[in-house]
């Protein structure tokens, strides 16, 4: 005999929330205690050693003080010195002007090579070893071994080279035109290894069906490029643009290695402003002013960044 059918109605009171002692209970039992202890020591040391020094920070900028005298509270008298300081818009300018040649000239790089790499299927591993070898090398030994490459005379390395051209001899760091640009192209040399990996290893999840379909059609390396490589790189170029930028707006070994801001301050970057209050006036304040200011660009050029590249990164 068939049974009637019956609907019942869903239970729509609200879920009742259990007691505190039995929520507690469970946290422990479930191992709450042992995270919990895992937990403290890293809480503490991130921030021991990260938001403790910017809390710090945030101290000594309303402070005069040269870590040694006893400090005394200025306000907001370190910011007005920094921005009457007539250097910041030549430092600030400088290191705009890196900014844009390193992103001209190192942000495609790395691009293009992993996929050239990419092509490759004996000698890929070898070309991995080969492209990330200058990141490797110490930045400061890798900036004086260029500086040695950069000398003037027609004996330098690269004065040798064009010599045998009939051009040169050229002086690389020791002109104001030159000297940014010659800065730059070692930056690239010496990180385009790191990102290049970063891309080659995103290109290697591409379904290589993709290419095969791409070829059927007849499509040769640069639609392939266009239409496959760049839209599976998106989301990787995006975040490695950002990560880009806020590097190069805080250039320091280079330029301080190899010119000491010169010829006539026309490498001196805010990074080097920030050492010269610090290191050579010795006024602490004065410095930390300028890392706030220079962190809150930092921060917004972030944030709007961000926000451009939302819908894009999505889509």
């Amino acid at each position: 005999m068939a049974q009637p059918i019956t609907s019942e109605a869903p239970d729509l009171r609200p879920a009742t929330r259990r007691p505190l002692g039995r929520r507690v209970v469970a946290w422990v039992r479930n191992g709450g205690i042992s995270t919990f202890l895992f937990f403290v020591p890293m809480l503490f040391v991130f921030g021991y050693f990260a938001w403790w020094p910017i809390l710090r920070s945030l101290t000594l900028a309303l402070q005069k003080t040269n870590l040694v005298t006893e400090p005394s509270w200025v306000g907001l008298e370190n910011f007005q010195r920094v921005l009457a300081d007539p250097l910041l818009a030549t430092a600030v300018g400088n290191t705009l002007l890196f900014a844009v040649l390193a992103l001209l000239i190192g942000f495609p790089v790395p691009i293009l090579l992993a996929t050239f790499m990419a092509e490759m299927r004996r000698t890929r591993q070898v070309a991995s070893v080969l492209a990330y070898l200058p990141v490797i090398i110490p930045p400061v030994v890798s900036v004086l071994l260029w500086k040695q490459f950069y000398d003037p005379s027609p004996n330098g390395l690269f004065n040798s080279v064009l010599g045998v051209f009939g051009v040169g001899p050229l002086p690389w760091l020791q002109d104001g035109n030159s000297a940014m640009l010659s800065i730059v192209i070692q930056a690239t040399w010496a990180g385009f290894g790191q990102s290049t990996i970063i891309y080659l290893a995103a290109l290697m999840s591409v379904p290589p069906e993709l290419y095969e379909a791409a070829e059927m059609d007849g499509a040769r390396v640069v639609r392939r490029f266009w239409h496959i490589t760049l839209p599976q790189l998106r989301g990787i170029m995006l975040l490695m643009l950002l990560l880009q930028i806020i590097g190069t707006m805080q250039v320091f070994t280079e330029p301080f290695v190899m010119t000491g801001g010169g010829p006539v301050n026309r490498t001196t970057t805010v990074l080097m402003l920030i050492y010269n209050y610090a290191f050579q006036q010795g006024d602490y304040g004065k410095a930390t002013a300028l890392s706030l200011l220079l962190a809150v660009v930092l921060t917004i050029v972030s944030a709007v960044y961000l926000r451009l590249t939302r819908s894009w990164s999505r889509s």
